[in-house]
């Protein structure tokens, strides 16, 4: 086993045994292994950099590297896609420990391997790991603690190099097996660059449910800036209130771009929020709920629920409707009622008709303070028509009534 910070300095031997450089890096290839393989290490002689790849490295370890041939290519470094320099891409930066969910400070890289096949397996994230590289060789004895990462768990690497698109591509899987609550808390420890690096690096979806963890600017300033098309998409996923919050909160000519770019049916639902006034139930409303007419039975609502193809994050509540297509609202199920309920019975025989409401210019702090002092899950909001247009859910009314240092220790429900 070996540490970064063991070899780097370290003399560069040929087949003679003479000296002609010294290590100033080691590369690493990155792709889909947990523990990217050492393809070479980076020389320096006086102010030339050139490379020594893996093959004509007979021996590699704390003495430096002892080569096969005498002949060396000493054409400038030049590094290729998919290329990791360990000391100027990984030490001192940051990465996001997916296993501890956690962000840590890269103060040492472990390897471990022999011949010609070294591996990255660890990130070495102690204070020992620092003081290695300060004080000379052989000052610390093995007995000394050191806490190190397994290279597996690495789900970013904070880096200021083109290297970043690759690492993310391989470690994508391991930043998605986080709830986005976790995601959103780390990227947020990163700086706004890295941030972006971290939510773009996600699946539609997964990016969305993200954002929605952050605060409203940090949403705006991520979508700004990565590809609009992919933005665009990315909003597609998000809730409609909040797409409608963050293209608020973005440039106008850069909300309207990304406005006219998302689908039909997502524009039309973020259109009919942009309406309203943001202190206003209407604007702190969301229009994705589940109606059924009240002359269903339990038994072919609970069926019509499993055949949905898309179903609402928000699905403690069911509202029961007049008729098919009509919006107008005569009762409230929740899914428990529903479950529990006789299966032939119909929905307007155990739905509650005596509910409490808002009206689209209700303020917004009035509808918070409903859903808190009656306990609900959910408030639907009624149009002038009697029609159902949207309902505004216990979380959206939390992030009124708390303090803005409590929110974010408050997880939302329905995400």
């Amino acid at each position: 086993m070996l540490y970064l910070s063991q070899v780097l300095g370290e003399p560069i031997t040929d087949a003679r045994g003479e000296q002609i450089a010294q290590i100033w890096d080691v590369l690493v290839r990155y792709g889909s292994e947990d523990h990217p393989p050492v393809i070479g290490v980076v020389a320096k002689l006086r102010r030339r950099l050139f490379f020594i790849p893996q093959r004509n490295i007979k021996e590699f370890g704390s003495f430096g590297v002892r080569m096969s041939s005498t002949k060396v290519d000493l054409n400038p470094f030049d590094r290729r896609e998919g290329e990791v320099m360990l000391g100027k891409d990984v030490l001192d930066n940051q990465l996001i420990d997916v296993d501890g969910k956690r962000v840590v400070r890269v103060n040492d890289v472990q390897l471990i391997g022999q011949q010609s096949d070294w591996r990255v397996t660890g990130a070495d994230i102690s204070f020992q790991g620092f003081f290695r590289r300060l004080m000379p060789k052989g000052f610390f004895g093995s007995e000394r603690v050191v806490e190190v990462i397994d290279w597996a768990d690495v789900g970013y690497l904070a880096t200021d190099t083109a290297t970043a698109t690759v690492q993310l591509k391989s470690s994508k899987s391991k930043l998605s097996r986080l709830h986005p609550v976790e995601i959103a808390q780390l990227a947020e420890s990163l700086s706004p660059i890295h941030r972006t690096e971290v939510v773009e690096s996600l699946d539609d979806e997964i990016a969305a449910d993200t954002l929605e963890e952050m605060s409203t600017e940090a949403q705006a300033r991520i979508l700004e800036v990565i590809e609009k098309e992919r933005a665009a998409d990315i909003l597609e996923e998000m809730s409609p209130d909040d797409a409608v919050d963050v293209l608020g909160e973005m440039d106008e000519d850069k909300a309207q771009e990304l406005f006219e770019l998302m689908e039909d049916d997502e524009r039309a639902d973020v259109a009919e929020l942009m309406r309203f006034a943001h202190d206003t139930a209407g604007g702190l409303m969301t229009t994705e709920f589940v109606t059924f007419p009240k002359d269903m039975t339990v038994a072919e609502t609970i069926a019509g629920l499993r055949e949905m193809a898309e179903t609402p994050n928000m699905i403690y509540y069911l509202y029961v409707v007049e008729e098919k297509e009509s919006w107008k609202l005569k009762g409230i199920i929740s899914l428990r009622s529903l479950i529990l309920a006789d299966p032939e019975a119909k929905l307007e025989d155990i739905m509650r008709s005596d509910f409490r409401f808002a009206h689209p210019s209700e303020s917004a702090e009035e509808v918070a303070q409903t859903i808190s002092e009656y306990n609900l899950l959910a408030l639907p909001v009624i149009d002038d028509d009697g029609d159902l247009a949207g309902i505004v859910t216990v979380d959206d009314a939390m992030e009124i009534l708390l303090p803005r240092s409590v929110q974010r220790r408050v997880p939302r429900i329905f995400s």
